[in-house]
């Protein structure tokens, strides 16, 4: 489980326009295409965005699961007014105060995406630093203009990485670097957590008892409210929610379901690579065990496990989406539970 704060440079060094058509308009769409990939690999993790400005810092989204809350906000910033200098220190200790009251199970983390080649802060950014390393909060940097000596120090200490951008190309894949969840490090607290699976509960036409109902989530809407019949029912205290995961309102219980948590898995335990031969030296069968077409290519890659083929493309598919062996999995006796 993961929660992370996005610190948006949004000072006047964002209008320039090596990125087209400037660097904040350029940031905001690739934070879009980050949030869709961060929740497809972390659904059960959090997120939250802060913008930095004329000294100040203010949060843009507060730490949500729900990335079309986030997606919506990143539109909407497009209008942003790019003024002044930013503050480092201020928008630091903005996440801080939140992620630091996080459970010591989770992983903390700040990314921050930061244009100047100056901060405005008003206490001695050093001292806060430490207190960043002290309560386990990792601190990444991509810049947009030149590398800055106080966030060569803040990686440094915190644990993270800092990176400064080429072109727009290397920008997006600097950003997809941070979708993948960074190693646990052995000091990392267990715990167990507590977790609901709610079915989602329609109602058929001749329930005639079923009667429309508000959903939890429009506590955080702005007025786009309406009443649904179904949805996902928590199964502590029957609060109602439209999607998962969320976390109660009500009892504070994560509500998820199995795929959520099983995409959540992979990270822990990766498939290993396979083992890549030239078809010259393959002796088996000319087919692909994945997507059954004929082997072409120069190369097959070959599961340790199963010893099934597969082409390029269906490799490239199990380690990247799919995360598990198709063969495998065929192979596996099946069980019935008593």
């Amino acid at each position: 489980m993961r929660h992370m704060y996005v610190v948006i440079d949004t000072s006047r060094t964002m209008e320039d326009q090596d990125l087209k058509p400037n660097r904040l308009t350029s940031t905001l769409k690739l934070l879009e295409h980050f949030v869709e990939e961060y929740f497809d690999q972390n659904p059960i993790s959090q997120i939250g965005i802060i913008t930095t400005r004329s000294k100040r810092a203010e949060k843009l989204t507060e730490l949500a699961g729900n990335p079309k809350k986030h997606i919506a906000a990143l539109k909407k910033a497009v209008d942003t007014s790019c003024t002044g200098e930013p503050s480092l220190y201020n928008s630091l200790s903005l996440a801080m105060q939140t992620l630091k009251h996080m459970p010591g199970h989770t992983s903390r983390e700040i990314l921050v995406i930061f244009s100047s080649l100056t901060t405005c802060d008003p206490a001695n950014i050093y001292d806060l630093i430490k207190s960043l390393k002290a309560a386990k909060i990792r601190v990444s940097v991509i810049g947009l203009s030149a590398e800055v000596r106080v966030c060569t120090v803040l990686t440094r200490e915190t644990g993270g990485t800092y990176h400064v951008i080429l072109d727009e190309s290397h920008f997006k894949e600097l950003l997809m670097y941070h979708v993948v969840p960074p190693p646990a490090s052995s000091s990392s607290e267990c715990s167990l957590i507590r977790m609901g699976f709610p079915q989602h509960v329609t109602a058929s036409a001749s329930d005639q008892d079923a009667k429309p109902s508000f959903s939890m989530a429009h506590l955080d809407s702005n007025g786009d409210v309406c009443l649904t019949v179904g949805g996902y029912f928590c199964p502590q205290c029957r609060a109602k929610y439209a999607e998962l995961p969320v976390e109660c309102k009500v009892c504070g219980l994560t509500l998820v379901s199995a795929p959520h948590l099983a995409r959540s898995y992979h990270h822990l335990f990766p498939l290993d690579p396979f083992t890549e031969q030239s078809l010259e030296e393959y002796q088996g069968e000319r087919f692909c065990y994945g997507c059954q077409g004929e082997l072409k290519e120069q190369n097959v890659y070959t599961c340790a496990m199963c010893r099934n083929v597969f082409c390029v493309e269906c490799d490239l598919f199990i380690h990247d989406s799919l995360h598990c062996c198709p063969g495998c999995i065929h192979s596996q006796p099946v069980t019935s539970g008593m």
